[in-house]
């Protein structure tokens, strides 16, 4: 099933999903189709990512597969369950007793694979509607601030207006703190269903720097041979 994608559309108020599949396809997918709709992802592979992903930072849903390299969903399950974060589980294990398991563990929805992905985001939007607000606080740095729920950055003070690429690409780098982001990584996340080059994203991240001005954008680190950081 095709979905299609306007990159150029982000939300002012979008809810923060964390999607803990290994295919690789059906991540692509799962993005695809939840970004074409507002929802803010982010993608974890394996079950240790997963775990990391959900622990630190806050989101509003976790749609989840259970058979993940590393630590399985039931393990992840575990862990999230005290967060009060709901979880939907995303998987081809379709037998009763792995069922009964999962809500057991806490999971609020269960879907099997093959799925449509209309009816995943008519669960989403049903369980969004009854889950408690799991709001970030704004991110303050030098003399700049970014608030996560209406995604406005602003500096001394005063409201800077990023581009959707440009916002896109300072939240990936905001919510992975102190970490390697490769440029890749950053058309995944900020340039969904783009065909645009690394170069592209150097462009995006040198007129962001422009818009912060010296003490903010002192922040985002070139990494040579890798990409960015962010080093608040």
């Amino acid at each position: 099933m095709s979905v299609s994608v306007d990159p150029h559309i982000l939300p002012i108020r979008a809810s923060r999903l964390l999607v803990v599949e290994d295919d690789p396809t059906i991540a692509k997918f799962l993005r695809t189709g939840l970004v074409a709709e507002g929802f803010d992802v982010s993608h974890a592979a394996d079950g240790p990512s997963g775990i990391a992903l959900a622990t630190k930072f806050a989101f509003n849903l976790i749609i989840l597969d259970l058979r993940l390299p590393g630590k399985s969903g039931f393990e992840v399950l575990k862990a999230v369950r005290t967060r009060a974060t709901p979880v939907i589980v995303l998987t081809a294990l379709d037998d009763l007793a792995t069922r009964m398991t999962a809500f057991e563990l806490g999971a609020v929805d269960y879907l099997g694979k093959p799925f449509w992905i209309e009816e995943l985001l008519a669960r989403i939007r049903l369980r969004l509607q009854d889950a408690p607000d799991r709001s970030i606080p704004p991110i303050r740095w030098a003399n700049a601030e970014f608030d996560f729920d209406t995604l406005e950055t602003s500096v001394d003070g005063n409201r800077v207006e990023l581009t959707p690429y440009e916002r896109g690409i300072l939240t990936h780098l905001l919510r992975h703190p102190g970490r390697p982001v490769t440029r890749l990584q950053l058309i995944e996340s900020a340039l969904p269903g783009t065909d645009c080059s690394e170069r592209t994203i150097d462009a995006h991240v040198a007129r962001l720097r422009r818009k912060l001005g010296p003490a903010a954008s002192g922040a985002i680190k070139t990494m040579r041979g890798v990409g960015y950081r962010f080093d608040r």
